[in-house]
């Protein structure tokens, strides 16, 4: 007995259309797309560590031609299975419900990572916090995207959440990034002097951009349960992978300035205005940590 065609499944009417030439195409196309994928976003990661300068730049077009590129070899892929126009509708009208339940979640990160395109809240190369991790963009993929923290760890995030939590992007796009570094002294400290150390340690550090503004800020904190002198020096890094190595010179660079220089860190019980030597008994010590603890929980 004859089949009426009309009457077969969609997924039937798939079957019975496929052949092992068309298929191999299509499989073909697949690893063509992959295989170019893999060259192009190579030569450009390479352009990039090449030319630091243009190192976003390249990496941004990275991510876009990954995303051109799979769309283009899924098409091709589709065309090649050589499927009737009929079936075509019948298979996607019959699938889109089951394929949307089961794979809801991949849709939305899918849909997220063309709208992290668009909308560009960061880019590949930015150093961006999430959460409870703070790193750099390693890539921007169909899925999710990846950032690789600053103590190595690749971290891997669904592009979805990004469309419900805050980001916070450090450079956005730029080799630039403003560092921000506290230094604490103590209340009968030279307060001249200790900024003049802080902000020559800055702007001599091999790192430090001086095209863009730079500042050493003085204001009076509480550390812990007593004041101090805050020295926040603020000024931007001339490429974002030289983050730490900057916040690491100038830092070492400031304790040396401080300590031959004769400035203090914050101090209480253990030293005078003039700074002469107090001497503390053990009950005053034992009464200043149950305070401290005290304080602490409240």
């Amino acid at each position: 007995m004859d089949l009426d065609p009309s009457a077969l499944t969609p997924e039937v009417s798939v079957l019975a259309e496929l052949n092992i030439s068309s298929l191999l195409s299509a499989l073909m196309v697949l690893a063509i797309s992959f295989v170019v994928i893999r060259i192009t976003t190579s030569t450009l990661a390479g352009l990039g560590a090449r030319f630091v300068d243009k190192r976003l730049l390249l990496n941004q077009i990275a991510t876009v031609t990954r995303f051109v590129l799979w769309s283009i070899g899924a098409v091709l892929a589709v065309r090649a299975l050589a499927l009737p126009r009929e079936v075509l509708i019948g298979l996607t009208g019959g699938a889109a419900v089951t394929i949307g339940f089961a794979l809801k979640d991949l849709v939305a990160s899918v849909l997220a990572g063309l709208t992290i395109i668009i909308d560009r809240p960061f880019q590949v190369g930015d150093r961006v916090a999430f959460g409870e991790f703070y790193g750099e963009i390693a890539a921007i993929g169909l899925r999710s995207v990846r950032l690789v923290t600053l103590d190595d760890n690749v971290v891997t995030i669904p592009n979805n959440k990004f469309l419900t939590e805050s980001v916070s992007s450090g450079n956005a796009g730029a080799l630039d990034m403003l560092i921000q570094l506290d230094f604490l002294i103590g209340l009968d400290q030279d307060v001249a002097t200790a900024r003049r150390l802080v902000e020559q340690c800055m702007l001599s550090n091999r790192y430090v951009y001086t095209k863009k503004p730079w500042v050493v800020l003085v204001t009076m904190v509480m550390q812990g349960n007593y004041p101090a002198i805050r020295l926040r020096a603020k000024a931007y890094v001339l490429d974002v992978q030289y983050e730490k190595a900057f916040e690491t010179d100038v830092t070492e660079r400031v304790i040396a300035a401080f300590r031959q220089h004769g400035i203090l860190p914050p101090a209480i019980l253990h030293r005078s205005l003039d700074g002469t030597p107090i001497t503390i008994s053990a009950s005053t010590l034992e009464g200043a940590a149950k305070a401290s603890a005290e304080a602490a929980r409240n």
